[in-house]
């Protein structure tokens, strides 16, 4: 089928207001336009955003010349209703998986139709981060002739890597021949063949190049059928997996590095956008990651081709529950009569991308702990087993949560809820479910809650329904790990969520424990909701007190909500083994108060030595290494040296001083590894305005740093200012800082810095370039963009 863009055109209100609307284009977040108050039913879960219910509409005129005509929405949030002419058409509960509607019974021949769409999202609260609201995925017009392909009936498998083989099957309309093209990257037919729809037909690739995490080879699979085409990007790429030796790729084992991250673009909302999808996968692959996590819900298609483009690896995610409510309009009223639907249709989603290695059916679910869950776990999987059985099924279990629900802690009932309701909305609300272990993690820290899992009790509360699925997904497990893979000799393990500072620990147990598959931090990058659950804020930028509706993000992620690392994610760089180091951090010298506690946050150490007027205090100073050593000098001379042994870092307490701060690796035998450091900023201060990118395609994203530096480009974190933006041939998108109290929000052309920096996202015009104006206090600031020449985004 013909696939058409219908993201223009749109208008969008409220349910409840009068009017036509205002214009909008798809993806559209409709929940980011809302206010943030104390009035928020979510409240902090969704960055204390109020929330309603949303009608968009659009006309349209049918394309003339095809006999069938269908929608692909990717994703509407949530309990999405279609109407066609005033009748409904189609409707889908879940929010985060996409559908499609057949649209032709309903249209009318000769002239404009109506397509109406309700999104639900009043009925808080629903979820434990930002959800955002509207319809935020791409929608997409299918047209077809009598004799087509249809959606998702278009499906490659590889059947073996040496030598390369593929097996093909084409669904059509009716019964016929398809013909089928193998393209390389350049477009070149590399193989043909032709095969009767309905029936998988082998075809070899002289000479095909795998995909690999390293080496992403793509190619392209054509087939037609009459006036009718189909294409679909693919890898050659084998995927096991046994107790003997762990995953492999290839026949090559391969130790998952990952991240788990929400679905959220930061200062975009929820939209997904291709090129902020693509830019989160490049950046945490930057940091030393090879795998993602989509937490919890399926992820968008955009960011499964950057997964792909990338070699990065993908566990996709059903849900964050089943029947038992985390929440009191939750999903769990609907999963127990759509879930079969929702995975048929992650697969059918899923099935192409080389990238996709891993399904998860759920997350903290602590209904594997009970009979009729671990029952339902069984029948999960196989029906995943029989939809695509050449990956394995996994499911993100608490361990220790499943033994404190059992005990009766952290259990929703509709009780519960109604009472809590009732309350002074500026009253902290009792948690429960996953909330209430992430409570209590806060409280007491992660060492508390990883020796819980240890506990007799916890074993008897997840084995069982281990054993119903492929691989065993630990929640913060890892003092598990030895013991289980000794007394369940036949267990796959992986760390389905993880805290940032075991990663070192993580990684040297799977180099001698095959069926210690992977690892994904919590989280790898910020998100909006959870807000302040990772964060380590001080006066200065926050107050202590989290119930207040400033703040947005959660605060836990190895990179910020703009994509940008600090100490945390040069750790993970060393630790995951992207590079031995040295790398030094510093924590904040003049930062002398309490912060806001964290078990997600291992520190919150940044690269700079600039700190005016802080000399003579004490600076934590943090280094990562893979060495026996480490030593620092200051200015040249040695502060200290220590040892490394069953860690890649350490920190140094110094007197501060301006100047240069050195770090030394050393091998066991006393060889200089190597070394790195940085400067002093010195006494001018610009703010060095950079784009991302050289250029913006037309209609395309472009992400600009703001950063105060000196004339060398050195950062200078204790600038604090107030940035005003103007564009001029193209949108402001987003605008704002990496703070997770943030009252501000992103949506003004005003924005404060946070430690000396924010960001703009803007999307450029048709042609010539994008002027972007900054001024602050002082000054005034001007770049050009360049409109590359061609396709449009």
């Amino acid at each position: 089928m013909k696939k058409l863009d219908f993201n223009t055109g749109w208008t969008f209100r409220r349910l409840d207001d009068s009017g036509d609307g205002v214009p909008v284009r798809l993806p559209h977040d409709a929940m980011f336009t809302e206010k943030r108050s104390l009035r928020s039913k979510g409240r902090h879960n969704i960055g204390w955003f109020e929330s309603h219910d949303y009608e968009y509409r659009k006309y349209f005129t049918p394309p003339e010349g095809f006999s069938s005509l269908l929608l692909e929405f990717e994703g509407v949030y949530r309990n999405a209703q279609v109407f066609v002419n005033g009748s409904a058409a189609a409707s889908r509960p879940y929010g985060y998986t996409n559908f499609y509607v057949d649209i032709t019974p309903y249209l009318r021949s000769g002239g404009e139709n109506e397509i109406r769409v309700i999104a639900r999202n009043a009925d808080q609260p629903n979820s434990r981060w930002y959800s955002g609201s509207g319809i935020y995925r791409p929608v997409w017009l299918y047209a077809g002739a009598e004799q087509h392909i249809l959606p998702n009936g278009l499906k490659i498998r590889t059947l073996s890597a040496d030598p390369p083989r593929i097996g093909i099957r084409v669904e059509t309309a009716r019964p016929g021949t398809v013909s089928v093209r193998i393209l390389d990257g350049n477009g070149t037919a590399v193989a043909e063949t032709a095969c009767e729809s309905g029936r998988e037909r082998e075809l070899d690739i002289p000479g095909g190049r795998l995909w690999s995490p390293e080496e992403p080879n793509l190619y392209t699979c054509a087939a037609s059928i009459g006036s009718d085409e189909a294409r679909e990007t693919f890898g050659i790429r084998h995927l096991a997996w046994s107790a003997r030796e762990g995953l492999t790729i290839n026949g090559k084992r391969v130790i998952l590095k990952g991240a788990c991250i929400h679905h959220d673009n930061g200062l975009l909302g929820a939209c997904a956008f291709p090129e902020a999808e693509e830019r989160k996968i490049r950046l945490l692959r930057e940091v030393g990651y090879n795998a993602i996590r989509s937490a919890h819900n399926p992820c968008s298609k955009a960011m499964l081709d950057a997964c792909d483009r990338l070699g990065m690896l993908v566990m996709d995610e059903y849900t964050d529950m089943w029947y038992i409510h985390k929440n009191a309009f939750d999903y769990a009223s609907s999963m127990r009569q759509w879930w079969r639907q929702d995975l048929a249709d992650m697969v059918d989603k899923d099935y192409n991308h080389p990238s996709v290695i891993l399904y998860s059916t759920g997350n903290e679910v602590a209904e594997t702990g009970q009979k009729q869950g671990i029952a339902l776990t069984g029948q999960m999987t196989e029906y995943l087993h029989g939809l695509d059985a050449g990956r394995p099924v996994t499911c993100g279990i608490n361990i220790f949560f499943n033994f404190l629900y059992s005990c009766g802690f952290g259990v929703y009932s509709d009780e519960k809820a109604r009472k809590e309701a009732q309350k002074n909305p500026n009253k902290r609300k009792k948690a429960v479910g996953s909330e209430f272990y992430n409570t209590l993690a806060g409280l007491l820290g992660d060492k508390t809650m990883k020796l819980g899992a240890t506990l007799p009790m916890c074993d008897r509360k997840t084995r069982d329904a281990y054993a119903n699925m492929d691989v065993a997904g630990y929640n913060y497990g890892i003092l598990r790990y030895r013991h289980d893979l000794k007394k369940y000799p036949d267990r796959l393990i992986l760390g389905s969520e993880t805290f940032c500072r075991d990663a070192y620990r993580f990684l040297e147990l799977a180099k001698q424990a095959p069926r210690l598959i992977g690892d994904f931090v919590w989280a790898g990058m910020d998100y909006m909701g959870e807000a302040g659950i990772g964060s380590w804020e001080y006066g200065d930028y926050a107050p202590m007190e989290t119930e207040d509706p400033g703040w947005l993000t959660a605060g836990s992620g190895r990179l910020n909500i703009l994509g940008f690392g600090g100490g945390e994610a040069a750790y993970t760089a060393v630790a995951l083994e992207k590079e031995t180091g040295p790398r030094l951090a510093v924590r904040p010298v003049y930062q002398t108060g309490k912060h806001t506690p964290s078990a997600w946050k291992m520190t919150d150490a940044m690269e700079s030595w600039s700190w005016p007027g802080c000399e003579g205090r004490t600076a934590a100073v943090e280094v990562y290494a893979r060495a026996a050593a480490v030593e620092l000098l200051l200015n040249g001379k040695s502060v200290g040296r220590k040892t490394l042994k069953d860690t890649c870092n350490v920190t140094f307490r110094i007197p501060y001083a301006p100047g240069e701060l050195t770090a030394v690796a050393y091998d066991a035998g006393g060889n200089r590894l190597g070394s790195s450091g940085f400067r002093s900023a010195g006494p001018e201060t610009v703010l060095t305005v950079s784009p991302e990118a050289p250029a913006v395609k037309p209609d395309g994203l472009a992400f600009v740093r703001l950063r105060y530096t000196d004339e060398a480009g050195i950062p200078k974190p204790m600038e604090k200012h107030t940035l005003k933006i103007r564009v001029e041939n193209g949108t402001l998108m987003g605008f704002g800082n990496a703070c997770p109290y943030n009252p501000e929000g992103y949506r003004s052309d005003t924005a404060k810095t946070y430690y000396g920096e924010a960001m703009a996202v803007l999307r450029g015009g048709e042609t010539g370039s994008v002027t972007v104006t900054v001024t602050d206090e002082q000054r005034e600031y001007r770049i050009c963009i360049p409109i590359e020449e061609g396709e449009k985004c």
